[in-house]
């Protein structure tokens, strides 16, 4: 068995605040496909893991759907469309990609794709049919066979757009038609004569721009679903005209629409009625999708059941009566509570059986049906992740959670659930602890259950975690309570968030919610919209779902620290957590300055003043005596703490060494720095593509007892670094084990070791990076290696593996392992 070096262990994304950015695969074990940032991320919902990204796009991933196969095995082909104008038809096999062809020639974001399989009438072989709809008013098509792509035809909208395509084949034919909803309120027909698409018809009848269509295919007819902003959704029937020119039922005339085309040599006129119209949804209709055909024990099973996601918080599962055929709603299903603005797409997977749904804050919501009650549908588990950039992570003390912030400014927790019936760990967000109303820049843990983060405020806040989060968290993640939670009977039980919507407020025990000030029940007694969101306590066994997260995983917010004049961009504690450092974007000196902070008094302890742009990062030494600070000035500053004997005062801290603009070896912003595990030396990372090692010259020279320099000759990994991060424990070899992140999203591990030669040659070896598909798709903002013990963690195959997280632009946390053979 072969062991690979390097391995993305577990990844959190949600999909992107787009339309039409998720597809659930068809057939037995189908997986989700859904665009993050600029990937394609294929989900396994049965096993809860990511399984592979497709990385090709260079921007934003706006739709993405896989082709279905016509004898209902599992797909192996998708389509994606970008903002890059780019279409993209992935293969894969055995779950990995195995090839991509990029489709160019679209002048705009693509926004919509479709593709079907078509047969071949020459040679009974089928090609791929795809067609995307772009910014730029146009719907083209295209032709795959094998590794050959052809543009078949372009379609011109004029100043419209083309917001909805849904592509199928006529009955009892292999002609395809495609449906086109527009932004004039009409449904387009296409069909297919002669290699080209003709319009044959428009169906009218909804009053606002068409949002979604889809054709399913139920006996000998063709039925298409739309949905709309006027809130409605219509179903349409298609079906082979029969000799009468009109329809009667129970005396109700139908109008219907015609139009005839040419098959195998014959003329075949076809008729389009309007079915029904769904009233339900109290706000836009944004996608409707039709359960799709299975086999059960070898028969063909057609369910005709339509979902409807709408933009008022609720998913609505639609199917005619039995008996009197009317459509009705069978099931109603939604969000509860947070600041959510309703759904963007839903899905049914292959057999029905579980549904999900994509939200406008990027979060996925996934139903599974009874068993014993066909009508009940409960929440389960499903991925989650920021649906902004992540600009910060930390790995706990003990190893067991991580804590990231971002831009879609929240916090959010994850950590692993620990089973007692399976084997396999899956990791999960188990909390979000900060639901802000600034975009998150920075954060650090001064405990185990306490942080601070920073955001674009100017205000540093530290949060603490509640009971009710350490019994849930103990549970879930099999650790132990009593080993975890102190006997803090001051602990509160939660936290709630206030009308004003300031700051988390701690509830504790006997409070389901807090009492309102005067002020707060004058504004909600006015029609003030915005009400408290109550915490209600609860015991959870298993991960929560995103309803559970928005409203009961807040941590009580117990400090603010005033003191910077700008947004906050970095924050660190020392090791012993009695000091905190802190610094503000800043364009002049002195507003450059870190502010240091007492951890127990949260009292200002010193302000360090040198340099003259934003600090980007800052690193106290293992045995914290040095403070490190990098800036985007292109310089670092060195402190170091003077060791002062009465204990009643806090350590003050002096300039021990710089860099200026003739000593620096850098010659662009310094983003990153990290600290040896013995405090002998520490690196710089910088966006000109150099990593630097830095140490004192001579320490038995007393004459330059100040002088650091470089130790290592210097390292130009290709490519701009953006985050540096050095493990605590040495590599077989007795070198230090360095992780570094690029603003390409690589990751490339190198190990490092001072040599007595001059210049120094050999002092950097080249370990292992990450490939396409392990790579983040966008700068990477943090790397932090898993430093809770002196020993890698050892598998059943005997490999023994160390753990770094790392986070980026591209709304992803990755947590990888590294084979510490590799090293």
């Amino acid at each position: 068995m072969v062991v690979s070096l390097l391995e993305a262990a577990h990844v959190f994304c949600c999909p992107n605040r787009v339309r039409g950015a998720v597809s659930w695969s068809p057939g037995p074990g189908g997986l989700l496909a859904f665009g993050t940032s600029c990937s394609v991320v294929l989900y396994d919902p049965q096993k809860r893991v990511v399984v592979t990204n497709l990385n090709g796009h260079t921007s934003r991933v706006n739709c993405v759907q896989w082709i279905c196969k016509q004898d209902g095995s599992p797909s192996t082909e998708l389509v994606s469309g970008g903002s890059d104008n780019q279409v993209i038809h992935w293969e894969t096999e055995n779950n990995q990609l195995l090839k991509a062809i990029h489709l160019q020639g679209h002048e705009g974001p693509v926004y919509v794709v479709r593709a079907v399989y078509q047969r071949t009438a020459a040679d009974a072989s089928s090609h791929a049919l795809i067609v995307s709809a772009s910014a730029d008013s146009t719907v083209r098509f295209w032709s795959k066979k094998g590794a050959e792509v052809t543009c078949l035809q372009t379609l011109t909208f004029g100043h419209g757009f083309a917001l909805a395509l849904s592509l199928f084949f006529l009955p009892n034919t292999d002609v395809p038609i495609l449906a086109c909803g527009d932004d004039d309120c009409k449904i387009h027909l296409f069909v297919q004569q002669n290699d080209q698409f003709q319009k044959v018809l428009f169906l009218c009848g909804h009053e606002d721009w068409i949002r979604g269509v889809e054709w399913a295919a139920f006996g000998r007819d063709l039925f298409l679903a739309s949905c709309a902003q006027d809130c409605l959704i219509r179903i349409w029937k298609l079906y082979i005209k029969s000799t009468s020119s009109e329809i009667q039922h129970d005396k109700i005339r139908l109008k219907e629409n015609t139009f005839t085309i040419e098959n195998e040599g014959s003329k075949v006129t076809f008729g389009v009625t309007l079915e029904t119209v769904l009233a339900g949804h109290e706000n836009w209709v944004n996608a409707v999708h039709w359960q799709p055909s299975f086999y059960k024990d070898g028969v063909l099973q057609q369910p005709m059941r339509l979902l409807s996601a709408s933009m008022d918080k609720t998913m609505i599962l639609w199917a005619p009566d039995e008996e009197s055929g009317i459509w009705l709603e069978q099931v109603r299903v939604g969000e509860v509570g947070g600041n959510t603005l309703g759904f963007y797409d839903c899905q049914f997977n292959e057999d029905g059986s579980m549904i999900i749904a994509h939200a406008f804050h990027g979060a996925l919501h996934l139903w599974k049906q009874s068993t014993v009650n066909l009508r009940e549908w409960t929440p389960e588990i499903v991925i989650s992740g920021h649906f902004d950039g992540v600009q910060d992570l930390m790995w706990d003390p003990e190893g067991e959670f991580i804590i990231t912030v971002g831009t879609d400014q929240t916090t959010r927790l994850f950590a692993p659930w620990k089973r007692k019936d399976q084997s396999q760990v899956t990791w999960h967000e188990i909390a979000r602890p900060q639901i802000h109303g600034y975009d998150l820049k920075c954060l650090t843990m001064i405990n185990r259950f306490e942080f601070v983060s920073g955001a674009d405020e100017k205000v540093l806040r530290v949060f603490s975690a509640p009971r009710n989060f350490v019994e849930n968290f103990c549970v879930i993640s099999g650790q132990s309570l009593s080993h975890v939670l102190c006997n803090d009977s001051n602990l509160p039980e939660g936290a709630a968030v206030p009308a004003l919507g300031l700051s988390n407020k701690a509830v504790f025990q006997g409070d389901t919610t807090s009492q309102p000030s005067d002020e707060q029940e004058l504004l909600t007694s006015t029609g003030f919209e915005y009400h408290q969101v109550p915490f209600q306590p609860s015991v959870l066994t298993e991960p929560p779902t995103e309803d559970h997260l928005l409203q009961n995983t807040l941590w009580p917010e117990v400090q603010k620290l005033y003191g910077h004049g700008y947004e906050i961009f970095s924050v660190t504690c020392n090791n012993s957590k009695t000091l905190l450092a802190s610094a503000c974007k800043a364009a002049k000196k002195e507003h450059a300055a870190i502010i240091l902070w007492n951890t127990t008094s949260w009292k200002q302890v010193q302000n360090l003043v040198f340099h003259s742009l934003t600090v980007t990062q800052m690193a106290f030494s293992p045995d914290d005596k040095f403070l490190l600070a990098v800036s985007r000035d292109r310089t670092w500053s060195l402190w170091k703490r003077q060791d002062i004997i009465s204990p009643e005062f806090d350590p003050v801290f002096s300039l021990f060494a710089f860099t200026n603009k003739i000593t620096s070896v850098h010659s662009r912003i310094i983003w990153s720095c990290d600290w040896s595990p013995d405090s002998k030396y520490f690196f710089t990372g910088s966006r000109d593509r150099k990593v630097v090692v830095w140490g004192e010259c001579d320490p038995s020279d007393d004459s330059i007892e100040h002088s650091i320099g470089p130790c290592s000759s210097v390292l130009d990994v290709g490519g701009a670094v953006t985050a540096v991060s050095v493990h605590r424990v040495l590599s077989p070899s007795q070198r230090y084990v360095v992780a570094i992140g690029l603003e390409c999203g690589k990751i490339c591990i190198y190990t490092w070791k001072k040599t007595d030669q001059i210049p120094e040659v050999n002092d950097w070896i080249h370990c292992v990076e990450t490939n396409q598909s392990q790579s983040h798709t966008l700068a990477i903002r943090k790397l932090c290696w898993k430093n809770c013990s002196e020993k890698a963690e050892q598998s059943e195959e005997g490999a023994e593996w160390l753990h770094f997280a790392s986070c980026g632009e591209d709304h992803t946390v990755k947590i990888y392992r590294v084979n510490r053979c590799a090293l």
